[in-house]
């Protein structure tokens, strides 16, 4: 048999220990063998590795060859520029890196938030003498004391309770604190036990001593603990699209590389111009500043969500929360509001809602009176429940003076508690429980003020509405009262009882939820509760928020979870309308695995203890940043500064816009490298000076490209992105669509633009075709300033094209990204900088350019303005046609 199905001195006997607790002796051994009270730590990977490895992975290692063909080509070819070639790309490595490794730390917290729920020291029973020890020191065996407000150390088995409920909501999710007492519990599971107490969880009244019979990580906080740290997270959607994309623009920007090292060697070119023809090919066709580009704009993304009070821990969780197809809630304090409320009562034959309550009625004395909370500061302290009921109580102002003469506290066998109270129309017994406790007590019922007799017709409508309350999830506790005498025995309080009414309590729902769960469904994202809650409750609050349709919904009970397999959890998640309760941590970890095997990109909100593991295993983690515990929030990507589920919604409309910016800035990045690699096929295959030299390359992608991209990634979500359902799991960042844009089509307009300023510049000097320029030549040196010139000016325009695919470039307006003329500004000041400064015709190998080189520049930039605007207008109509 479990302890808890043993009674108090078998569950001694079972662990070994006595009245009198353990010896020290006993205690050391056990701990040597069952290890410390303290939550485990695995073994993490150290800091500095995660480092080196942003320094390491393929698209590093390709601009690491390609700085050592930089070098080495500076060693055989010394005073040609490469050393600072190499160093440029070493710089880029640097910079990648760093960005990188911000954007991949994780802050490994959650273990020391979940150390925080225990307490430092404990009252325990020692060689028959009471100590206070570190709690640490705890072992099975050991007999301790606790009372109201306390944190339990470890979980324990009640040895003796008097008037204990427990609060358990960090740790199951259950709204209402729950009653122990020493009893033992034959047909419930351990963890649904009364006489169990877990560590983590606190007494919210009573007093009491238990046995500890684990500790640590075979507790049940400790083994959360392991399923948060076994559970490494999952790489967001966007983390997995960049690293695709890495790899398959490094691989093509090596073997492109390869491919015309072999072509160069094979025509005849020299090692040192085939090592720079490789190079620049390679440098290309990497677009160096992809990397910090992707983590500023999510960066900036972040802070917009921040003034919409969700707080983004993890940057890459900005962009996940927009591909969200289904969000799994936690009830307790994200859908409700953590507190209990009066919802309804039923008294004088009637159910009523509570405003409704005569300021007169004998009720309020029942309410205000029989409760066991305590007068703080500023509130009442105690079970939440009572503190609804005093407040409903006192709600129409004071109750009148009174006095307890008697009491007879709650207990789990009664299931009620009864006063005796002295007041100024005598004494008085109040009572309340459960309604199959109180009822049968009762004699007669009070009714219009006198009291009536309680038959057969009354009883059943009492029944009746009994019934109609506990349909809207409620739960409900029976009142009654009768005259006394004032020297009556607490044992006898509770006879020849008056019914008096019922009330109908509630954790509500939150005001905004609905009108978040109506936008979350047009915006085709699936909502699910998973509560650690009952059932009927959950499925009550679900109705009244709008999460469930009229039909009854699919419940299934972590019982009934723990009998299915994956399988049969994948189909059954396939109903419209579902709801998991009373389900344990693993389990709820369980449900976000089978929805990410059916290629569902999964949120978990949650704010408990119990939700970490989930919280970490999802694709993005939300936790809230009140009410939440901080083992949630260190393990969450994303905290509600509000607890607002509403702010979910807002979070969702930022992250779907961050994928689409990152498109646009993406199509903006990559149009610059046909113009980068087309100079280079040039230079080989039509045998002319070099129009663009590496270093100028490196200009445009880590200088002028990335102030305009980020402020394409800067750019307002649409006004119909919430109408629109997720993307597919397998809808890729760089689409064929977007590379034939870029690549095809754009890039080759900015190609033709920059060799035509590179020609114009030679012709005005009179260049002849097969005569060879050194690289210090001034008309040399301006015709690839020409050349990058006019990719710069074809990028300004281009920064508008890219707005949007198929809508016209200027639609949006001018006024709505202002960052966008400031990242231009930045981008001419840039330019001017390289053009027609010392130190940037030095470090840039540039030269002054004459004013009659700026309308070609401008001509072109134009007219890639108009073909692109013309190519839009046919892709609409084009669609336009096709709805037809």
């Amino acid at each position: 048999m479990k302890i808890h199905q043993l009674d108090p001195a078998a569950a001694l006997a079972s662990l070994q220990v006595t009245d009198a607790g353990l010896t020290s002796g006993e205690a050391v051994r056990r701990q040597q063998e069952f290890g410390r009270n303290h939550l485990p730590r695995l073994k993490r990977t150290p800091l500095w590795l995660k480092f080196l490895r942003e320094f390491t992975h393929f698209f590093a290692l390709i601009l690491w060859v390609a700085a050592a063909q930089a070098f080495f080509a500076a060693w055989r070819e010394p005073g040609e520029g490469m050393a600072t070639l190499g160093t440029a790309i070493l710089l880029v490595i640097l910079i990648n890196g760093l960005f990188s490794f911000w954007q991949e730390y994780r802050a490994e917290t959650a273990i020391n938030a979940l150390q925080r729920l225990l307490p430092h020291s404990v009252k325990a029973l020692r060689d028959g003498h009471t100590q206070v020890l570190d709690a640490s020191e705890l072992v099975p065996g050991d007999i301790i004391f606790i009372q109201e407000g306390d944190q339990i150390p470890a979980d324990c088995r009640l040895l003796e309770g008097f008037g204990m409920q427990v609060n358990n909501a960090a740790l199951t999710g259950e709204s209402v604190p729950a009653s122990r007492s020493a009893e033992a519990d034959l047909h419930c599971a351990l963890n649904q036990a009364r006489n169990i107490l877990f560590a983590g969880t606190s007494l919210v009244t009573g007093n009491g001593r238990a046995l500890v019979f684990a500790t640590g990580e075979h507790s049940a906080v400790g083994v959360i603990a392991q399923l948060t740290q076994a559970s490494g997270g999952q790489a967001s959607p966007l983390q997995l699209e960049i690293r695709r994309l890495s790899h398959l623009v490094a691989w093509l920007a090596c073997a492109l590389g390869g491919v015309f090292f072999l072509i160069g060697s094979w025509i005849g070119l020299p090692l040192y111009a085939n090592l720079m023809f490789s190079i620049g090919v390679i440098v290309a066709n990497v677009p160096e500043g992809l990397l910090p580009t992707v983590t500023l704009s999510l960066a900036i993304a972040s802070q917009r969500m921040a003034r919409r009070n969700a707080l983004v821990r993890h940057l890459t969780a900005v962009e996940t929360l927009g591909s969200t197809s289904v969000i799994c809630t936690d009830k307790t304090g994200t859908l409700t509001q953590n507190r209990m409320s009066v919802r309804a009562l039923y008294l004088d034959g009637a159910l009523i809602e509570p405003t409704q309550l005569p300021g007169d009625h004998l009720l309020r004395e029942i309410l205000g009176r029989c409760h066991d909370l305590k007068r703080g500061r500023e509130a009442w302290l105690g079970d939440p429940m009572e503190v609804a009921l005093v407040g409903l109580a006192e709600g129409n102002g004071p109750l009148s003076e009174s006095r307890r003469l008697q009491e007879q506290p709650f207990d789990t066998q009664r299931k009620r508690m009864a006063v005796l109270q002295d007041t100024a129309q005598g004494p008085r017994v109040y009572v309340k429980g459960a309604l199959e406790s109180v009822l049968p007590l009762c004699r007669q019922q009070w009714s219009g003020g006198a009291a009536q007799a309680l038959d057969d017709a009354a009883r059943q409508a009492i029944l009746a509405a009994h019934d109609a309350l506990a349909e809207r999830g409620l739960r409900i506790l029976a009142l009654a009262w009768r005259p006394a005498r004032g020297d009556e025995s607490s044992d006898s309080l509770d006879r020849n009882l008056r019914f008096a009414g019922l009330v109908g309590l509630e954790d509500p729902p939150r005001a905004e939820v609905p009108e978040a769960i109506r936008q979350c469904r047009s915006a085709g994202i699936r909502v699910i509760m998973v509560t650690g809650d009952h059932a009927r409750t959950a499925c009550a609050i679900g109705r009244e928020i709008g999460l469930l349709s009229a039909a009854p919904p699919t419940v299934i009970s972590g019982e009934q979870l723990g009998h299915l397999s994956d399988i049969q959890l994948q189909l059954a998640l396939d109903q419209p309308d579902i709801v998991f309760a009373r389900v344990a941590a693993e389990q709820k970890m369980r449900i976000v695995r089978v929805l990410q095997s059916k290629k569902q990109v999964v949120a978990v909100t949650g704010d408990g203890v119990n939700d970490a593991p989930a919280l970490k295993q999802a694709n993005i983690g939300i936790a809230m940043g009140l009410s939440g515990t901080d083992a949630a929030r260190e393990s969450a990507d994303l905290i509600l500064l509000d607890d607002n589920f509403a702010s979910i919604v807002a979070a969702v409309e930022e992250g779907r816009a961050v994928f689409a910016n990152l498109r646009k800035f993406l199509t903006y990045i990559l149009t610059s490298n046909i113009p980068e690699l087309v100079p280079y096929l040039a230079f080989v295959l039509l045998r002319i000076p070099l129009p663009l030299t590496v270093i100028q390359m490196l200009a445009v992608d880590l200088g002028t490209n990335i102030f305009p991209a980020l402020a394409l990634g800067a750019e307002k979500p649409g006004a119909d992105i919430m109408q629109q359902a997720p993307r597919q799991h397998d809808e890729r960042l760089l689409n064929s669509a977007l590379i034939v844009r870029a690549y095809c089509f754009l890039g080759l307009l900015e190609a033709a633009a920059a060799l035509t300023a590179f020609f114009f510049v030679l012709a005005q000097g009179h260049w002849q075709y097969g005569t060879a320029l050194a690289s210090n030549d001034p008309l040399y040196l301006s015709a690839t300033s020409a050349c990058f010139a006019s990719i710069v000016v074809t990028q300004v325009v281009n920064v508008f094209l890219c707005r949007h695919p198929r809508r016209p470039s200027f639609g949006a307006g001018f006024t709505s990204n202002p960052m966008l003329f400031c990242a231009i500004g930045v981008e001419l000041s840039l330019l001017a900088f390289v053009l027609y400064t010392p130190w940037g015709n030095l470090l840039f190998a540039t030269h002054p350019l004459p004013a009659s080189v700026w309308p070609v520049a401008i001509a072109c930039a134009l007219a890639m303005l108009l073909l692109e605007e013309t190519r839009k207008g046919l892709v609409r109509r084009w669609d336009a046609a096709g709805t037809v």
